[in-house]
């Protein structure tokens, strides 16, 4: 059963419900809409919500119940990749030909072998979450916003329209570039529209007319 769901009520067309990955359950909904039509909308969507609640309690770190053996599974821009764990003096962590290929002095060390990982996906990050950003903030604003990856509990992206900058999660590296790209333009939207109004959604649906399947994409189990 849905234990709470924060229902909002708006000036939109159409209703949105979501899974923040804090776990949270948000539904707006325009204003004159009948509780009894939201209930009864819940109670179809209570099987989807339980699983995106079900897959953020697992994702609560990169590497969550990992032991960091060769053969588990990571996934990396919507890909799944196994590991290969080699006893090396060089400690590094490389993408090479469909696996993630773990360098360490020591393969019993739990605690290294997490560090590195979680190093590796810090740095990569930082890397293709920007480099998506650059290919399409032009398309918003000739004003290169202040661009910054970090690890955010309840969000996927923020962006401070006032000090023109755009804050996305590290986790998105997990996922497919299509469903960054929705992110990124999601915040660069917020440029022009600093709220969730009807202009909001115009302006994105204008930018890019499949967003809500991008963002069903994104939050759906992988």
């Amino acid at each position: 059963m849905i234990k709470s769901v924060e229902i909002v009520k708006k000036d939109i067309k159409n209703m949105y419900l979501s899974v923040n990955p804090d776990c949270s359950v948000i539904l707006k909904a325009p204003i004159n809409t009948p509780d009894s039509f939201i209930e009864s909308f819940l109670k179809k969507k209570e099987s989807w919500i339980e699983k995106q609640v079900t897959h953020f309690k697992s994702m609560g770190t990169v590497t969550a119940e990992k032991r960091y053996v060769s053969g588990e599974s990571f996934k990396y821009l919507g890909k799944n990749y196994r590991l290969k764990v080699h006893k090396s003096t060089e400690e590094r962590v490389s993408l090479y030909r469909g696996y993630i290929h773990l360098y360490v002095a020591d393969k019993e060390d739990l605690d290294k072998k997490k560090q590195l990982i979680e190093n590796w996906y810090t740095t990569k990050s930082k890397e293709k979450l920007f480099e998506i950003f650059i290919e399409n903030y032009s398309k918003v604003t000739n004003n290169i916003p202040k661009f910054a990856v970090r690890k955010m509990k309840k969000r996927w992206g923020s962006c401070n329209s006032e000090k023109n900058k755009i804050i996305l999660n590290e986790k998105l590296i997990e996922k497919p570039k299509y469903c960054i790209e929705y992110v990124v333009f999601h915040e660069l939207a917020h440029l022009k529209h600093p709220n969730h109004s009807r202009g909001f959604y115009n302006y994105l649906t204008y930018l890019m007319p499949d967003w809500e399947f991008r963002r069903e994409r994104l939050n759906e189990v992988n």
